[in-house]
């Protein structure tokens, strides 16, 4: 009896021991800010930033990374702080705010200020841990007041170290080169342009 008491209790140890595990790590995409927060020169236009778009097999509260050819994991211990949709958005944003010197008006009064509307579908979101950071993403910008739009796609592939912060430095990087080529066109699209895509 007090043998099987011991191996009980030794198992009970064990089992415990098992579901302890790592504290989870969080990660943002929303880059640090600027020193230089304040906008000088302020475009013309506010700018509405929708909703982005997630390819579903990362749309995860972990990071999913690939695993050799066809292999993706989600990591348990290594976590976005929000949805990946929400960090992807608020990133772009942020980058295109200091792109542009233009204020993201989404859900605000129009202040009589023309508006563009952007839309970023990312197609692809691949993250391989010590090679590279790859975001895929269809784009539009129109005019809410007039007739131009453009609509493009951009794909970005940044080379990351090892380790995860390496990693999702690489994806904040590629956002904020899409971001950039977003702003390359916006200008002329709110002037009623059509300008080739970057």
């Amino acid at each position: 009896m007090i043998r099987t008491r011991h191996l009980l209790a030794a198992a009970l140890a064990l089992g415990l021991a098992a579901c302890a595990s790592e504290p989870a790590h969080y990660y943002t995409l929303l880059a640090p800010a600027p020193a230089e927060a304040g906008m000088t020169h302020p475009a013309p236009f506010n700018f509405e930033l929708m909703p982005v778009g997630i390819p579903a097999q990362v749309d995860q509260p972990q990071l999913v990374i690939r695993q050799g050819g066809q292999g993706v994991a989600p990591l348990s211990g290594q976590r976005w702080i929000a949805p990946l949709a929400d960090e992807v958005r608020a990133a772009l944003s942020a980058d295109l705010v200091q792109a542009l010197h233009a204020q993201d008006a989404t859900g605000l009064p129009s202040g009589g200020k023309p508006r563009l509307r952007i839309k970023v579908d990312l197609r692809r979101f691949d993250s391989a841990p010590g090679d590279y950071a790859l975001v895929d993403a269809a784009w539009s910008v129109r005019q809410l007041q007039g007739d131009a739009m453009l609509a493009c796609t951009s794909q970005f592939r940044e080379p990351v170290g090892a380790g995860y912060d390496a990693l999702v430095e690489g994806h904040q990087r590629a956002l904020a080169r899409l971001a950039g080529e977003i702003a390359q066109v916006a200008g002329p699209v709110a002037a009623g342009q059509s300008p080739a895509c970057p």
